[in-house]
């Protein structure tokens, strides 16, 4: 893992949504000198969009993929 313990937070919240169901929100906190390392903080060159996002249907085929193998890893 690029972090130390120090590095990275997460927060979990589980609560019954306004339809009954549980849902869980989960926020991440990243230390920014860990993305800086990583070349992720926004002043890098590397955490700017230089390109556009891939059309719709690559999106949708990708998530066609996902519920077909569920278990697949890369």
């Amino acid at each position: 893992m690029p972090f130390t313990a120090g590095e990275v937070r997460w927060d979990r919240v589980c609560a019954p949504g306004p339809d009954g169901h549980w849902h869980a929100w989960i926020t991440v906190h990243a230390d920014a000198g860990a993305l800086r390392r990583l070349g992720l903080h926004p002043d890098q060159p590397t955490a700017v969009v230089n390109a556009p996002s891939p059309p719709g249907w690559w999106h949708a085929a990708g998530e066609r993929y996902g519920r077909r193998f569920p278990d697949a890893r890369p």
